[in-house]
């Protein structure tokens, strides 16, 4: 008698961090048996990991888990799960919310997944949200690119923006050794990976919780060493990393990225808002005109680098004239990619309790007249790969066009061109582009590149 294999699916809602997260879930199931579905309602467990940055994707958890709650009722045999952000701020509040919940898990518990669903098969209903030392991953995470990988080097986040629930939710910074990640690497680049993001709530940070410190007095690891220590990975032909924070950015990072070919010229800085005032009440850390020294630093060392950042708008007390701005940094600086969102008060921050909250019509106006500008400049900025000869590196098939594959340049500009996916998947392609629109290119295939 055979036995169907049970299957999972999985909705990752947020950042890159979640969807990391995601992977090594999925990793773990798989390893316990479980077969991959896209459609929920035919999966035996279903995993929803949480996102509680914004408001609008909490009510979004809290609707899908209603309709799975639902079936439920009719096959009990279902393993619901809630990971991630929500997960670690609601606690036991979910399951008094939703009692059909089998297992509330936070994001430090990601690598105790399966540990935890046994003790749900013996009957118990389990929250997982209390604080623990991340212990070393050993797990292959089930990834969704064969061609691109994400690579956790810092979980965690010890700043304490005013505005930002992470530091609840994701606890304090534990950075992982630089023998681990070069060691996961080394383990993609023999799968065929090409490139790797590595990632951290706030990256710069990496290696301050180590031990260790050099004759000049800095941490002995720090991100522009591990840059330096990974770079000869075989196999990895592109490195980018992700999220920086300008209270830790340095001209030693700047060269060094400058520096090392593979190290792809991208930055993505989140500076929130373009208003001193605005960000002392935040607590970032930093001045706009330290931020404008940042950005003038990099394009020094990389005058063509691409630029990327996070802005919100309606921050509480923010004024008319505070976030003119920030509209004037926008505009001065010219970013290629900027996600904006109107300030959304979180759970356990200290702005929440303010009573100066901007009215949501002031929001929203503000938050459409950035948008428009955002628009603008990074349509002037893609005006700049007009003809020009650009490395792509192909991730898949255009969904919208069959006879097009997709990539990316290595200033992080999504770009298509006509092409076949089983030859060139995976591979750098010259393309010359022929058209330019404000986030995305079209070009036409030149010539492959030779591995670096």
């Amino acid at each position: 008698m055979t036995t169907t294999p049970r299957r999972y699916h999985i909705t990752t809602f947020g950042c890159q961090m979640n969807k990391a997260d995601s992977e090594r879930m999925a990793g773990i199931l798989e390893e316990m048996g479980l077969l991959f579905t896209e459609d929920p309602n035919e999966a035996d467990v279903v995993l929803y990991n949480t996102c509680t940055i914004r408001d609008n994707a909490e009510h979004k958890v809290y609707s899908y888990l209603g309709r799975q709650a639902k079936r439920k009722h009719t096959e009990p045999n279902l393993t619901l799960i809630v990971a991630g952000c929500v997960a670690q701020q609601e606690g036991e509040s979910l399951l008094r919310r939703v009692p059909e919940l089998d297992l509330v898990m936070g994001p430090q518990h990601a690598n105790r997944l399966q540990e935890l669903l046994e003790q749900v098969d013996n009957g118990n209903q389990i929250v997982a949200t209390e604080p623990i030392h991340i212990v070393e991953d050993i797990t292959k995470p089930r990834r969704d690119s064969d061609v691109t990988a994400w690579v956790n080097v810092i979980y965690g986040c010890n700043e304490r923006c005013t505005y930002c629930v992470v530091p609840n939710v994701r606890g304090i910074e534990q950075s992982r050794t630089p023998e681990a990640i070069r060691a996961e690497m080394e383990e993609l680049g023999k799968l065929g990976y090409k490139e790797v993001t590595l990632l951290g709530q706030n990256i710069d940070a990496y290696g301050r919780d180590l031990p260790g410190s050099t004759p000049e007095g800095r941490h002995k690891h720090t991100l522009t060493d591990l840059l330096y220590f990974v770079h000869d990975v075989a196999g990895i032909e592109r490195l980018r990393f992700a999220t920086s924070h300008p209270r830790y950015f340095t001209e030693r990072l700047i060269k060094a990225c400058a520096e090392l070919p593979k190290v792809c010229e991208h930055f993505h800085i989140p500076f929130q808002s373009g208003d001193n005032q605005i960000l002392k009440a935040m607590s970032r850390g930093y001045t706009h005109e330290r931020y404008r020294r940042i950005i003038n630093t990099i394009r020094e060392y990389m005058p063509d680098a691409s630029i990327s950042a996070d802005a919100i708008v309606g921050f509480p007390g923010e004024t008319e004239e505070q976030f003119e701005n920030t509209l004037k940094l926008v505009d001065d600086i010219g970013f290629d990619l900027l996600n904006t969102a109107a300030y959304s008060p979180r759970p356990g921050t200290p702005a929440a309790l303010w009573e100066n909250q901007v009215p949501e019509d002031v929001k929203a106006d503000r938050l459409q007249r950035l948008n428009h500008l955002v628009g603008v400049k990074a349509a002037e900025r893609s005006q700049r790969y007009f003809g020009r000869i650009e490395e792509v590196l192909v991730e898949g098939e255009n969904p919208r066009d069959p006879s097009q594959v997709m990539g990316r340049t290595r200033g992080n500009r999504l770009t298509f061109f006509t092409g076949n996916l089983a030859e060139l998947r995976g591979k750098v392609v010259k393309i010359k582009v022929t058209e330019v629109r404000p986030f995305s290119l079209t070009g036409e295939a030149i010539e492959l590149c030779l591995s670096r």
